[in-house]
């Protein structure tokens, strides 16, 4: 298993954050996923003009890592230009909860990359909805 470097993720994220595309609130955030084997998935979040379609970077990075088979995860960093680093959104930490229960977060000030905060999924997310269970009457 790929042991997580904080510094390096965290670049990462800060390079995928400048593919943002945010042309509604210029609030651009970049995520990196470091899958269990070693490699990094970026994503950027995209805006729409209707905000409801709009998409986290954390999803991004996660869907393009699930779409590419990728299922074992041991960290994520995300940074904005946003004093402490942002922090997920609820569906981003449901998803973050389903499929990368594990991972240690990194969330960085994308001006002050240096300082980070660092969370487990489970701490975001303490009582995630982890189970779909259909009656049977």
């Amino acid at each position: 298993m790929a042991k997580p470097n904080k510094q390096r993720l965290i670049a990462a994220a800060l390079e995928a954050r400048t593919k943002a595309v945010a042309p509604y609130s210029n609030f651009q955030v970049g995520a990196a996923l470091l899958t269990t084997g070693g490699e990094i998935i970026g994503g950027a979040n995209v805006e729409s003009v209707s905000f409801g379609l709009t998409c986290c970077a954390e999803r991004i990075a996660l869907f393009k890592a699930l779409t590419e088979r990728k299922k074992s995860f041991s960290a994520i960093a995300v940074v904005a230009a946003l004093a402490d680093g942002p922090t997920p959104c609820g569906a981003c930490r449901q998803l973050l909860a389903e499929y990368a229960p594990n991972a240690v977060v990194w969330l960085a000030d994308a001006n002050h990359p240096d300082r980070v905060r660092e969370f487990t999924v489970r701490e975001l997310l303490p009582h995630a909805f982890s189970a779909f269970r259909q009656n049977s009457d």
